[in-house]
């Protein structure tokens, strides 16, 4: 489904294996543009040129509420263990709640699980200047009771790629479009084209001068009005069934290509991390 063939999978070069086994790469500029980053106060953000998900098709789908002194917001997220939601690094606060097995947000549907967050654990190499290692894991409260509504994602190998032209998808909920502040109650979802490096590393104005070819991902094509945006932040990118990248940052206008974190870059530290915690 959604145009996948496992032809499309790939390793990386061996120069930049090296590179990513130690957390870095080759970054496409330095300095600091806040305009790239999510406003985590703002209104909660959007699959643009999506469409309803087919409820619990994705029994992975975390919603994350989180709260920061007297301000909360929203992002996304997804199970990779009983014990265990991936979300990206900058979706933090002070308390953080995890819904599972939801549909509808709005609704006390049965299958919702909600479980605090017991711990954050950020990547140590993550900086919210320049989003190199924008992922962390949240360690539950208690197990999450696994049923066909909640299940985990398959995670990737070590350096895996998804070639350019592969066809993937996000999911998320919030606004349908980055001129409307209505919020859909219902997850919806969107299939997005993996873009070459060089579409986000050439892109003209310099919008994505941060963009790090060994720990990020271009998504999305340029000529599409699809994309997602504020608020789905730390949702998964799926290729096949498999969680590649993780919704990070892009232009503010929520326009694409957007960034992802490439999981693969950071699956030994995400799979030691698990074990260390691991009840």
């Amino acid at each position: 489904p959604l145009g996948w063939d496992r032809r499309n999978l790939g390793p990386l070069p061996r120069s930049a294996q090296d590179l990513c086994a130690q957390g870095f790469g080759p970054s496409s500029a330095q300095g600091d543009d806040g305009a790239l980053y999510m406003n985590l106060v703002s209104p909660p953000g959007e699959i643009i040129g999506g469409w309803e998900a087919k409820p619990h098709s994705r029994p992975y789908m975390a919603c994350l509420n989180i709260r920061r002194g007297d301000q909360g917001f929203r992002c996304g997220g997804f199970l990779v263990s009983e014990n265990f939601v991936l979300t990206a690094a900058h979706c933090n606060g002070d308390e953080i709640t995890v819904s599972l097995g939801a549909h509808n947000i709005k609704q006390r549907e049965q299958s919702q699980q909600k479980i605090t967050a017991r711990q954050r654990i950020p990547h140590p190499q993550y900086n919210r200047e320049t989003a190199p290692s924008d992922l962390t894991l949240l360690q539950l409260e208690h197990t999450a009771e696994l049923n066909e509504q909640v299940r985990p994602i398959r995670l990737p190998r070590a350096h895996q790629r998804v070639l350019p032209g592969t066809v993937c998808s996000v999911a998320g909920w919030g606004r349908t479009s980055a001129e409307s502040n209505v919020l859909p109650s219902t997850l919806r979802e969107v299939e997005l084209k993996m873009m070459d490096e060089k579409t986000c590393l050439t892109y003209p104005g310099g919008a994505y001068r941060k963009y790090n070819a060994c720990t990020m991902m271009c998504v999305g094509d340029p000529d599409k009005c699809k994309a997602s945006f504020k608020g789905d932040s730390g949702g998964p990118l799926v290729c096949g069934q498999t969680a590649q990248g993780i919704v990070s940052w892009g232009p503010p206008n929520g326009s694409p290509p957007r960034v992802y974190t490439r999981v693969s870059t950071f699956i030994r530290w995400i799979r030691a991390t698990m074990r260390r915690l691991q009840p």
